[in-house]
């Protein structure tokens, strides 16, 4: 199955993430899929647009932890450095202006993904969860870096470490995204600004982003590998293990701070 889906209308490429039964979380057929949709994006000057949303009822609860704990797996390292990494680089790269519709739970590198987008709009029913300390991790996927700056470094601080759910409109309260929009009409919104933008004066809005990724996203590469090297040593601590093992048994976990 293609776990990403995309089609082209009216110069809008609209991207899927589609491995609903796993809640669109990532694995590196996916993230590996969505790097050569997003370079095509690019390159492809019939497109002016994109918009990137998830199937089913998640946006992308972040990495499979399946394939992270795989002992014949690719490991922690390789995930960010070949598969997450890139795509945030992507992301702020693509000078085309990108939309991001969360239609469901945004958790993990999912969320932190979703926020290296240009516009982001969530449904009512999506949340935000930076979940990576509910298994002994440290934020990726440039949350470290984009967080931050775009809610204050008090409330990154606590829902990094709390891991706390926030609601679409509670992001919105704080800055975190743009609008919220109702679930039936997310998809319907996300396509009018797409189109807006599509039509609109797209060499200058590829000026813009170049603009905004000097002045915000300036560093982001080093942070970057910054989280590459954290995450390699939270990966090898006690609690990721146990944090792995209680997620998947479906039990709270006992840290022990190793």
């Amino acid at each position: 199955m293609n776990s990403i889906h995309h089609h082209v209308q009216h110069g809008v490429c609209v991207l899927t993430l589609h491995r609903p039964d796993k809640y669109n979380a990532f694995n590196r057929e996916m993230a590996l899929a969505l790097q050569a949709a997003l370079k095509n994006a690019h390159e492809d000057d019939s497109i002016r647009a994109v918009i990137l949303t998830g199937a089913g009822k998640a946006f992308c609860s972040g990495q499979d932890l399946g394939e992270a704990t795989d002992p014949q797996g690719v490991g922690l390292d390789t995930i960010l450095a070949e598969h997450y990494n890139p795509l945030v680089r992507l992301m702020r790269s693509v000078m085309k202006p990108i939309v991001v519709a969360v239609n469901g739970v945004a958790a993990g590198a999912g969320a932190n993904l979703a926020l290296t987008g240009d516009i982001v709009l969530a449904s009512e029913h999506a949340s935000f969860i930076q979940a990576f300390a509910n298994i002994g991790l440290v934020p990726d996927t440039g949350g470290t870096w984009t967080l931050p700056r775009l809610v204050g470094p008090g409330r990154a601080s606590a829902w990094m470490m709390l891991g706390d759910k926030i609601s679409a409109l509670e992001a919105q309260q704080s800055g975190m995204i743009y609008r919220v929009c109702s679930a039936d009409t997310l998809m319907e919104e996300a396509m009018q600004i797409a189109l807006r933008l599509a039509q609109a004066p797209t060499q200058a809005f590829a000026l813009t982003k170049q603009a905004l990724n000097a002045s915000m996203f300036e560093g982001l590469d080093a942070q970057l590998e910054l989280e590459r090297k954290l995450q390699n040593v939270a990966g090898e601590s006690h609690d990721f293990k146990e944090g792995v093992l209680a997620f998947l048994e479906k039990r709270r976990p006992n840290f022990l701070g190793k």
